[in-house]
């Protein structure tokens, strides 16, 4: 499988995602901030509500289409002897803190599947009386990496809580040979930055978003953006975003929906100006314009129309409580073919409104699931039920990585 994504919309024929698992049952509620979530979540309803949004997917992706779970991905990785020691190695270097190196002996014991549990559930019965705390986020996919065209980034977490995963997919990029063309073209930031992968969106071929948030340094989108503009991209759409947990990241209060269609979150992308830079090259030295808004921004940069459609509807209360669960992060299967959370309602009117036809998870599989499903022409939003899942704060972007869409 050759990767590579240059759009936010086409047509989604591989993508990494991670079923939640025992992980998300050893949360402590006295330590849920610290683990990143803002309430603990039941894994058995949390299990079965992301097995059902893959049901959608594979009824969605043409027949060659692959979904990948993460952790299959990465036991395979560390069958390689190299790529367990480089980990183990990795986990005692870069937490000192948790003194792993006591126990070093015993992680370089540890068969694969036992490495790759000790490292995510933070236990394991093959090594007694030593835990670290869960990594929750694993769930998350989206912000540990992000192929953009034909490179990858491999972010870089602003919060220790996720520095795990982030050690997991160094090695599975270095190690797994589906990476093993794009690591010949990886980003990495430095030590002291950081940057997450749902900051990151794929507008064109030429265009990419990179939001600065609480979550983005500054110094980590540059680096990002020298590289990406000196290996072929023409512009970099740097996006200021409130440094606020409920705008963790730039695809929770902007996504696209198809090639001229966006879900924004009205109070940080409409009624926010000047807070827009548009990083290009000119001969060796890189250039900054600011736009008044992104709108202008991405019409001025994509050549086209772009129709920005309300998360929540018209009425700001809505939209305020729709972007907390999650109404502005959409995932697009193909053009104009979206999923996003049913309790969102409002949103999916604002879609209805614009012409989408609404169809639920049910309805859709049953309908698609033994034909080979054709987006060409189709605007239809699917809705699937996340009450557990958007208790960690992310919708169906944030557990998705692509890896390959076509156009």
């Amino acid at each position: 499988m050759e990767l590579s994504v240059s759009s936010e919309t086409g047509r989604l024929k591989g993508v990494i995602v991670h079923t939640p698992g025992n992980e998300v049952s050893l949360v402590n509620p006295n330590l849920k901030e610290q683990l990143l979530f803002d309430d603990i979540i039941f894994e058995e309803d949390a299990r079965q509500e992301h097995i059902d949004m893959l049901q959608i997917f594979k009824a969605a992706m043409p027949a060659d289409g692959r979904i990948f779970q993460i952790t299959d991905l990465i036991q395979e990785c560390l069958q390689n002897a190299d790529a367990r020691n480089a980990l183990i190695e990795a986990l005692i270097r870069e937490l000192p803190e948790d003194n792993l190196h006591t126990i070093e002996g015993q992680l370089r014991d540890l068969k694969a599947k036992e490495l790759l549990q000790f490292t995510v559930e933070g236990t394991t019965p093959a090594i007694r009386h030593f835990t670290l705390p869960p990594s929750p986020n694993l769930l998350f996919t989206r912000d540990l990496a992000a192929v953009i065209g034909n490179h990858i980034l491999l972010a870089k977490p602003a919060k220790k809580a996720r520095l795990r995963e982030s050690l997991l997919m160094k090695a599975l990029i270095k190690y797994h040979p589906l990476f093993s063309d794009l690591n010949k073209r990886l980003i990495t930031p430095s030590n002291h930055e950081s940057i997450e992968g749902g900051d990151v969106l794929v507008a064109s071929d030429k265009v990419v978003l990179i939001g600065m948030s609480e979550r983005t340094s500054f110094s980590a989108l540059m680096t990002a953006s020298e590289q990406l503009l000196d290996d072929g991209f023409e512009h970099i759409v740097a996006v200021d975003i409130p440094k606020k947990r409920s705008s963790m990241h730039l695809d929770t209060i902007f996504t696209f929906a198809s090639e001229n269609e966006c879900i924004v979150f009205p109070p940080a992308i409409m009624q926010r100006d000047h807070n827009i830079s548009v990083l290009s090259k000119n001969d060796d030295c890189i250039q900054s314009t600011t736009m008044p808004s992104l709108k202008e921004a991405l019409e001025e940069l994509l050549d086209r129309d772009i129709t920005f459609i309300k998360c929540g509807g018209e009425h700001q209360t809505n939209q305020y409580r729709e972007q907390w669960t999650d109404g502005a992060n959409v995932f697009a299967l193909a053009p104009g073919v979206i999923v996003g959370y049913e309790r969102n309602t409002n949103t999916f009117q604002a879609l209805k409104e614009q012409g989408y036809q609404i169809i639920n998870q049910y309805e859709f599989i049953e309908k698609y699931k033994n034909t080979d499903f054709d987006p060409s022409g189709q605007k239809m939003a699917i809705s699937f039920m996340g009450h557990e899942l958007c208790r960690g704060r992310g919708g169906a972007r944030c557990m998705t990585m692509p890896i390959l869409r076509t156009n």
